[in-house]
């Protein structure tokens, strides 16, 4: 019978000890600093622009606002010069998308055209083929968020 309470004894202070432990882990997990917010302007002399994929047209940047665009839900601003056709392409990812400035035309695969302005907000599924026009006036700048990492594919016609 000794073996026995020895054994329940050993077994009681495991659970409490677990517990203390779980509750010293959860409070130092409550103390880790929370993500920053941020805010970011299409003119912030601080963003980082880079180059489109090639088949895009001259001029055709990117910046990335939050995340790894390599990894799952990034942020992007989008910026094409005033004229600029955007081909048929698609990504992997669903978009989400607003128009910042300038004026679009986008017409996706077996939908009307539609002319987007600034304000607008866009809903892309994923791998929907779609092509574009900056009209002529201001740069065309899109917010994009995708939910997996970023690519675009050309289309083939």
């Amino acid at each position: 019978m000794p073996s026995v309470l020895f054994n329940v004894k050993r077994w009681v202070k495991a659970v409490v000890l677990a517990f203390v432990t779980l509750a010293i882990v959860g409070s130092c997990a409550l103390a880790v600093a929370p993500e920053r917010a941020i805010v970011s302007a299409v003119n912030d002399p601080q963003l980082e622009w880079g180059a489109c994929p090639d088949f895009f047209p001259a001029g055709c940047e990117l910046a990335v606002l939050q995340g790894d665009p390599a990894e799952n839900n990034s942020d992007i601003f989008f910026r094409v010069p005033p004229n600029s056709a955007l081909p048929p392409h698609y990504h992997t990812s669903a978009e989400r998308m607003t128009l910042v400035s300038g004026n679009l035309q986008l017409t996706f695969a077996e939908q009307e055209p539609l002319q987007i302005a600034p304000g607008n907000y866009i809903y892309g599924p994923a791998e929907l083929p779609h092509e574009g026009f900056c009209t002529e006036g201001d740069p065309c700048v899109l917010f994009i968020a995708f939910e997996l990492p970023i690519d675009a594919i050309p289309v083939e016609q």
